[in-house]
């Protein structure tokens, strides 16, 4: 990962529009350069890039392409007129482009759906297959972006979790707002404590696991509260579904961040269960952030 640098993703559709006034307000607050990417398909596919014989001569897939990436460059300047805006038509499909400009990037920013989405359908593939392939951290965002409320960050305490304790700070940090951390456990995956009588090894007192949990999030965020000892942090620990805390907490967030996989996730799988309910349900920008090792 290079510092200085954001990539957001565009294709002409208002949900790329509004990833890059998020991603123009992003680079402002880091001091970074903000590169705009189209993933141009069609050349690959042989398709006629000109104008028709027959149409007008501003017409043609070249042009509308450098229409739609100009429109995104003004849009990007409107919003934060002190970034250093770049562009990049590069052919070749939106998934493998954008996933090779992220190992160049410190972030890469995306609508939740693209110009070619269905009706119904809530996140785009490219959203969701980029959050498990990019190379640096991922946010998906919605037409309405909102820059009230906390950062919500969810903890698992595993380790593949630490990076997205770790952005989800500096972000914090970054847009000088709260971060509320929220630790959601349930009776069948929370961290059992040590017995106090070993010859009944299950049995503990009442709210023996509520305060294993709330060690375990106090534990993964000790590091990070030392480093950013200006971000005003709440601990959350809630007996439930991770997910359904999670979207709930979203109704008043400006961001919620999370990791790829999570505790208890199978190997091999690049995204977990969590991330993919956020990024289809959640009523804020959702942050996925894949772990320091990850890999392909």
């Amino acid at each position: 990962m290079v510092a200085g640098l954001v990539v957001v993703g565009v294709d002409g559709s208002a949900s790329s529009l509004a990833a890059v006034e998020a991603a123009a307000r992003e680079a402002r607050v880091r001091g970074a350069g903000l590169r705009v990417v189209h993933a141009f398909l069609w050349p690959a596919m042989h398709v006629p890039l000109g104008p028709s014989p027959l149409g007008p001569p501003e017409g043609g897939m070249r042009n509308m392409v450098e229409r739609l990436v100009a429109e995104a460059v003004e849009r990007a300047r409107e919003t934060a007129p002190e970034v250093d805006v770049s562009h990049a038509v590069v052919t070749g499909e939106p998934l493998t482009v954008l996933e090779a400009q992220s190992r160049a990037a410190e972030l890469v920013v995306v609508g939740s759906r693209g110009m070619g989405g269905f009706v119904g359908l809530l996140v785009g593939s490219t959203a969701v297959h980029l959050a498990a392939h990019g190379r640096c951290p991922v946010l998906v965002v919605r037409e309405q972006t909102t820059a009230d409320g906390p950062i919500v960050l969810g903890v698992d305490g595993s380790d593949v979790g630490e990076r997205a304790v770790e952005f989800a700070f500096a972000e914090a940090a970054l847009r000088k707002a709260p971060l509320v951390a929220l630790h959601a456990w349930t009776t069948w995956n929370a961290t059992m404590p040590a017995p106090q009588d070993a010859s009944e090894p299950y049995m503990n007192p009442p709210g023996a696991l509520a305060g294993e949990e709330e060690r375990l999030l106090s534990e993964a965020l000790a590091g990070q509260r030392e480093r950013y000892p200006d971000v005003a942090v709440e601990h959350q620990v809630v007996h439930g579904r991770t997910r359904e805390a999670l979207i709930e907490a979203s109704r008043s967030a400006q961001l919620v961040v999370v990791g790829a996989r999570g505790r208890g996730g199978f190997t091999g799988l690049l995204l977990g269960s969590v991330s993919q309910a956020l990024l289809h349900h959640a009523h804020c920008p959702v942050a996925v952030v894949r772990g320091a090792h990850a890999s392909h």
